[in-house]
């Protein structure tokens, strides 16, 4: 009789994530559910790039800004393309708590961004994380803030447009400038 050439959980936890390949995929887990993304190809990978610098440019000497990080949010494990952690906020581990997360921002893909404006954007809000950012492959910028138990949008900045941002802290966004 064959055997099974891997045993997989009934139910994911980061313990069972952490013992996953690293081969450049997404791995996250939605209601103990793995879920599972290629590598993002290179223009989501430009656009976050870019916006990486200009809020870690932006950002008072106590916040961190960082790129695929683990974050806890509850029924699931996500890994936001940006998170910006708060003042005093753990930075030395694989899972961060909710709580110590001040801003997420998503990329949009064509094959994820139905699961970033929906269920992602739920699982934050529930999560307590004041700020959402989603970001369109043609650079648009659109920012929600948490207004009760879910996200309001508060701007929308188009290329050819500029933004600034007055949460977490201010910095100024040129939706343009991400995508050239």
């Amino acid at each position: 009789m064959a055997e099974p050439a891997c045993n997989f959980p009934e139910v994911w936890t980061t313990a069972d994530l952490d013992r996953l390949p690293n081969e450049g995929h997404r791995y996250e887990i939605l209601e103990g559910s793995l879920v599972m993304a290629p590598p993002p190809w290179g223009h989501h990978q430009n656009i976050a790039t870019k916006l990486l610098v200009t809020l870690f440019a932006a950002a008072p000497a106590d916040w961190r800004v960082l790129t695929k990080i683990g974050v806890h949010v509850p029924g699931g494990e996500f890994i936001p393309d940006i998170a910006v952690l708060k003042p005093g906020a753990e930075h030395r581990v694989v899972w961060n708590e909710a709580a110590d997360v001040a801003l997420v921002v998503e990329v949009a893909s064509a094959s994820t961004q139905s699961f970033e404006r929906g269920t992602k954007a739920q699982k934050y809000a529930a999560a307590g994380i004041p700020n959402y950012w989603r970001v369109e492959q043609d650079g648009s910028v659109v920012a929600y803030e948490l207004d009760g138990p879910s996200y309001t949008v508060i701007a929308t900045a188009r290329p050819g447009t500029s933004w600034t941002a007055t949460t977490p802290f201010t910095t100024t966004l040129t939706p343009s400038d991400l995508v050239t």
